[in-house]
């Protein structure tokens, strides 16, 4: 694999969260995760365990969801959740806000929602917010992304890949900006090939979700490019 593959593998998570998954599919992944180094699996929590098992000797992570993919289980709920994945070897936790609270105007609420997630885990294990940025206005993605720094987390996403819509270079930017550099930013949705991978890490994504990762690494492999 040519060194631009292997270095665009890293930024993303290999994700599969389709709900009619097997175990022999999250088998599959986690084979094609071992093969092309991707910095993470991203699968349901009930599959934790078995993704720990398998790629247990190897660099890549393992990720999970939480409040997977409406957001509006309690913040209780969603604490248990994230601390009973990371007891099961999840090193990364995705959490969706709660989206209509947020676009309410309930800041205290998200804010302390993200904050439970992030308290429950060990400081060692990932918090990634999911903002879900196809239902909010700028002004909603500005303050989702701001209330997700304040609660501790790690990252902001940009989507789950279950609404309307997925990740936009515009949005990145957006993110990037709010956040600066003391967050990273996931760009995940509707990123399908090399091309569209490229220009969201250009526009500041540090994280990838992808169900194509294994095509968009291979298209990379035969792309002539220069850098990201």
């Amino acid at each position: 694999m040519a060194d631009v593959g292997r270095n665009l593998a890293r930024y993303i998570d290999h994700t599969l969260l389709k709900p009619e998954a097997t175990p022999e599919e999250i088998k599959k992944i986690c084979d094609e995760a071992r093969q092309y180094n991707f910095a993470s699996v991203c699968i349901q929590p009930s599959y934790v365990g078995l993704a720990t098992d398998l790629l247990v000797g190897t660099n890549v992570m393992v990720c999970t969801v939480i409040g997977f993919p409406l957001g509006s289980t309690s913040s209780s709920v969603k604490a248990y959740e994230a601390q009973l994945a990371e007891k099961e070897g999840a090193h990364e936790i995705d959490m969706v806000i709660h989206i209509g609270a947020l676009k309410s105007g309930g800041y205290d609420y998200v804010e302390e929602d993200i904050r439970s997630v992030v308290k429950a885990v060990s400081q060692k294990t990932t918090v990634k917010v999911i903002i879900e940025t196809a239902l909010l206005n700028d002004d909603q993605k500005i303050k989702a992304c701001e209330l997700a720094k304040k609660a501790g987390a790690d990252f902001v996403k940009t989507s789950t890949g279950f609404s309307k819509g997925g990740a936009t270079a515009s949005d990145i930017a957006l993110m990037r900006r709010v956040v600066g550099d003391s967050m990273g930013v996931k760009a995940s949705g509707g990123v399908r090939d090399q091309q569209a991978a490229r220009l969201m890490i250009r526009m500041g994504a540090s994280r990838i979700g992808a169900s194509a990762s294994v095509k968009i690494v291979d298209d990379s492999t035969k792309a002539s490019g220069s850098g990201y």
